[in-house]
């Protein structure tokens, strides 16, 4: 077997010894006969698999028994759309901050929903960067805040968590478990599972439970926060394999451990800023105190040279090193499960490469 080292900021890697596991138990899970892919997710061995990863994602994040962890099939995108239908009603205003790609998108789907005010724009900035707390003008009464604490298109990172006056929402798709947060701050959190977390296809939502019961009883069920909280997320047949993985990487991280985990983060993002911040030759395009240590983004001399940088690195053993569609450039996406080896390897290719071409 020859792995590569998988820079793709989603899907992503997963810990190796998670996907080892589920390839061992994927025909007859722990003797039961059925693989996690083929049981009923109303049966004694895929409740276990489902308390634990709930259980898990409440140590690992801090939760008390005031929150519920939830999954939910469609990704963060689909919670874009999920926030203002609960949340936001007739006559109230909900503040957004546009801090990128992701940020918008949010905005976008609330905006067909009801009244949104963008408290910030930093959306269009170059070098990107997130906005300062104190430009932010938040609404009084809001509804509710949104912020996206990592944007992973333009690889900045949002380092402080803000203090609102109104229940505060965040995406944290892809730098969630990734360093120390309070996520006691937030009224709501959620991630797409697949950066930190597990495969695509899931999101994990944890919300206050007063929150929920908040929401709006008017739209369909399934759309509701609170039939989640209820039923605990079982109200219909969930992406079981996917919350499977879920249990397995958070397990992996426990057995790691969060603060070692957190360390080798910023040893990781801190070997790659290095090289940036001491060459000529590459550029980094994010502003240092804004910049992302799940997303590295940075830019060569030529748009030719990049594609070069690309093509060599893939051959190299390297893959899923091309910056996003929209904004080109290289992006190296390392999350929790990401080896160091990997970025030794990207630290050592990165010299030699400049070296034969600056």
């Amino acid at each position: 077997m020859a792995r590569v080292y998988n820079f793709s900021a989603g899907p992503a890697v997963l810990p190796l010894e998670a996907l080892q596991e589920a390839q061992a138990d994927l025909v007859d899970y722990k003797g039961s006969g059925m693989s996690v892919m083929e049981m009923s997710h109303r049966g004694k061995e895929y409740d276990a698999i489902h308390n634990e990863a709930m259980s898990n994602l409440k140590e690992l994040l801090g939760l008390g028994d005031d929150y519920e962890v939830l999954f939910v099939q469609g990704g963060a995108s689909m919670q874009f759309a999920f926030i203002p239908l609960n949340f936001l009603g007739a006559g109230q205003t909900a503040d957004y901050i546009n801090s990128g790609s992701w940020g918008a998108a949010a905005i976008k789907q609330a905006q067909l929903v009801g009244n949104v005010n963008i408290v910030a724009n930093t959306q269009k900035d170059i070098p990107t960067r997130m906005p300062n707390l104190s430009e932010i003008n938040w609404t009084p009464g809001a509804a509710y805040s949104h912020i996206t604490t990592n944007e992973t298109i333009a690889g900045t990172q949002l380092k402080e968590i803000p203090e609102t006056g109104s229940p505060l929402i965040g995406d944290m798709s892809s730098d969630i478990l990734s360093r120390p947060r309070d996520y006691s701050k937030f009224a709501m959190f959620y991630a797409g599972a697949q950066k930190n977390l597990g495969p695509s296809g899931l999101a994990m939502v944890a919300i206050r439970k007063d929150f929920a019961e908040k929401g709006n009883v008017t739209i369909p069920t399934m759309f509701r926060y609170q039939t989640y909280v209820e039923k605990q997320s079982l109200y219909n047949t969930p992406p079981c394999f996917g919350i499977y993985m879920l249990c397995l990487t958070t397990r992996w991280m426990k057995n790691k451990g969060m603060e070692n985990l957190f360390k080798l983060n910023r040893e990781k993002a801190a070997k790659i800023y290095e090289v940036i911040d001491n060459s000529d030759f590459y550029r980094g395009t994010a502003l240092k105190e804004c910049r992302s240590d799940m997303n590295i983004t940075f830019r060569l001399p030529t748009e030719e040279l990049e594609t070069l940088f690309v093509k060599q690195a893939g051959e190299n053993g390297m893959k899923q090193l091309k910056g996003h569609r929209s904004v080109g450039g290289i992006r190296a996406s390392i999350y929790n499960a990401f080896p160091m080896a990997g970025v030794d390897t990207l630290v050592d290719f990165m010299k030699d490469f400049e070296k034969r071409n600056g």
